[in-house]
């Protein structure tokens, strides 16, 4: 560079240099004018997090906002909701797209933007460890995110349906207002019980569909893999909504020996184990004059070589000593979560026990609270890729229910191995469902029920008649979400009611599926409840309620069970029937129903069905008959519609309204007789619930 050109330096001169501390930031206003503080003499200029941004320049992660939203100059903390609760974390190498850790410490690829699950509630010294013990992400999770790649080039190729912008803090405040949680105080809460535990998994999950269902509506950002699990949790989370809140050692209130979750945020809200990652929960303890840590929980889910076969011994191996990005492996270190272990066997402190097990409808796991256990021993082997590990023999403590020996003994079930006592038949059904329905009695000598046809579907005399014709849609190869040329998904509000795994995500006044018109197949994500059973079933005696219906496999809160079949009979007629004594078997939608989204709605202003429709399944019906009635029940109904050109058919479909573990009762609330009708005949309920009103009709 030549001396006195326009860019030269004069080096002879002194520049008048002011530390920073000195200068005071000038941010832009909404109109583009520049707002600073006059008393700072040397002020310098530059751009909130939120934006507005000048040409050119674009927001950094996690400050990303909508165009609108810069376009309206929306200062960011009056923002729907940070892109990153105050409360997260992100999973070491994430923010560059590198590895994370995952399974307790196998390297996993972590795409740019994806945030991990909260870490203020969680042993951030124990996540922070080069393994995050017992932690599994549900990428691969149906629910969630499975496929999302496909999903993606799908969306990429259609037009989706224009939406708007997801008031995230709007449907929070509402459903917590709904289930009388935002007056929730955690000061008071570190106590749970089982009624405040089902409120906050209900809420959670409900919240978690409606994330899912918003992100479903628009294209997928390239490399970014979407966790409606996590974002409901850190939701929550934020808001203090948990139950639980203090660690305690033993059971923690208001959860059961054989709860099961879908979603390690699950166990969090929850307060049965904190970490969102870490296999292990632990606490510090004062031993004389010095604290120690004593281990509260451990989730055992494959990543690490545990022998968990036995159904009352685990072999649990420690954290740490495994390979880094670099190559390097190191030994387990006796310290964090393995001395928390250590101590636990000597002081003889019982430790809650968490199994990851396989969901066989997707790649994740169902976690199944499988009680206390003892640690008895511990030792140091060399694993398989040389380093030297920890290992922890835990003995389940005796007298407690059944959970994960119970999920073996019917996996034997199934594969022919044992035989199921008390049976009777082996189908009830004859064939007639996909999945066969066993008929059990290991309670007295009775044969079984009162004799009658097993048909899989309503019987009409008539369908009803539309004032308008319905059109089918024109989906060959199935409905797909966020196409607006459906005209199903135009129906159901711009949305599919189900996800692939035949999971209801939106609790509403009519489900309209695929009718005899519509071009796609059988197996379309908007026919789930035209396929028959999803879950394999038992009719089985119970002790004090006739015969009852329960479930092998896990449902999933929101999962399709079955629907209602019978002889569809004229509304005007029901009195009839229930004076034969044949109303034990009557299905009528015209009673009064709690809404389940929003329990505190007047049920006189929200009608379930669009039509009075009246089952009658005493002599012709399906395994809904055998449904008890519960005033605290874990099944909904929903209206189904199945609508071609001018007629239209409505169905009942049963669906799940929480994690239903393995040979737990299937029971639903059978309503409330509106007032001209409250006169007919009562009858004792003997649900045993805490909310049961005594009587039933």
């Amino acid at each position: 560079m030549e001396q006195g050109g326009p860019e030269s330096i004069d080096k002879s001169k002194i520049l008048e240099v002011k530390p920073l501390r000195c200068l005071s930031p000038v941010f832009t206003s909404a109109s583009g004018s520049s707002v600073s503080n006059p008393q700072a003499s040397s002020p310098f200029h530059c751009v909130p997090p939120g934006g507005p941004f000048p040409p050119g320049l674009a927001p950094i992660y996690p400050f990303m906002r909508s165009n609108e939203s810069q376009r309206t100059g929306q200062p960011y903390g009056n923002d729907i909701a940070s892109p990153v609760p105050l409360n997260a974390f992100r999973t070491p190498g994430s923010a560059k797209g590198g590895m994370g850790r995952g399974k307790r410490g196998r390297p996993r690829k972590v795409p740019v933007g994806v945030v991990g699950d909260s870490g203020g509630y969680s042993d951030l010294m124990n996540q922070s460890d080069q393994n995050v013990s017992g932690y599994d992400v549900h990428e691969t999770d149906a629910e969630d995110a499975s496929n999302s790649g496909k999903r993606k080039t799908r969306l990429q190729k259609r037009q989706s349906v224009p939406i708007s912008d997801f008031d995230e803090v709007g449907v929070v405040n509402s459903l917590l207002t709904s289930f009388k949680l935002m007056e929730l105080d955690i000061a008071k809460n570190d106590f749970g019980d089982r009624e405040l535990v089902d409120r906050v998994l209900l809420v959670y999950d409900l919240l978690r569909k409606k994330i899912m269902l918003h992100d479903e509506s628009r294209d997928s950002l390239p490399g970014v893999t979407r966790r409606p699990d996590l974002k409901a949790g850190n939701l929550l989370m934020s808001k203090g909504i948990r139950t639980n809140n203090t660690k305690k050692i033993g059971h923690v209130p208001g959860v059961e020996v054989g709860d099961i979750f879908f979603f390690r945020m699950e166990l969090c809200v929850v307060g049965l184990h904190a970490p969102t990652m870490a296999g292990i929960d632990y606490m510090t303890v004062k031993a004389s004059a010095d604290e120690d840590p004593v281990a509260l929980s451990i989730v055992s889910s494959g990543g690490y070589e545990d022998d968990g076969e036995d159904g009352d011994v685990l072999i649990y191996s420690g954290q740490g000593g495994v390979q880094r990005r670099d190559g390097l492996m190191f030994d387990q270190k006796l310290e964090r979560g393995n001395l928390a272990l250590e101590k636990s066997m000597q002081r003889g402190n019982e430790v809650r026990v968490i199994r990851g097990l396989k969901d066989i409808n997707t790649t994740g796991k169902i976690y199944v609270y499988d009680g206390l256990y003892k640690i008895q021993d511990s030792w140091a082997e060399t694993n398989k890729t040389g380093c030297n590990v920890f290992k922890y023999k835990l003995v389940r403590v005796p007298g407690q229910p059944e959970a994960f020996t119970l999920w073996k003994l019917i996996q034997r079930w199934k594969d022919g191995i044992a035989s199921r006592t008390g049976v009777i038949l082996p189908d009830l059904t004859s064939g007639a469902e996909s999945l066969p329905v066993s008929l059990v009695n290991d309670v007295d000598d009775e044969k079984g029920p009162d004799y009658f046809t097993y048909i899989p579907t309503p019987k009409y005399a008539k369908p009803y008649v539309l004032p308008e014709p319905s059109l089918g849609c024109q989906c060959n190869g199935g409905c797909q979400p966020g196409d607006v040329r459906c005209s199903c998904i135009q129906k159901n509000m711009g949305c599919l009611p189900y996800n692939p795994l035949a999971v209801l995500m939106k609790y509403q006044s009519l489900i309209h599926e695929c009718g005899k018109t519509c071009a796609c197949p059988s197996t379309c994500r908007n026919r789930m409840t035209q396929v028959g059973l999803k879950v394999r079933l038992e009719v089985f005696k119970t002790k004090n309620r006739g015969w009852g219906l329960r479930s092998w496999d896990p449902i999933r809160g929101g999962g399709f069970i079955c629907e209602y079949a019978g002889q569809v009979i004229d509304a005007s007629k029901v009195g009839e029937f229930e004076s034969e004594n044949e109303d034990a078997y009557i299905f009528d939608s015209t009673r009064i129903f709690e809404s389940l989204e929003d329990p505190q709605q007047n049920p006189n202003e929200s009608p379930k069905a669009p039509f009075p429709l009246v089952i009658n399944a005493k002599l012709e019906g399906n395994v809904a008959r055998f449904m008890n009635h519960s005033c605290s029940p874990n099944v909904y109904w929903q209206p189904v519609l199945r609508a071609s050109d001018n007629e239209a058919y409505l169905h009942v479909g049963f669906f799940a309204i929480k994690h239903i573990r393995p040979m737990q009762e299937l029971t639903f609330d059978y309503g409330v007789l509106p007032a001209h009708r409250a006169q007919q005949r009562r009858k004792k309920c003997s649900c045993g619930s805490v909310k049961c009103r005594g009587y039933f009709y």
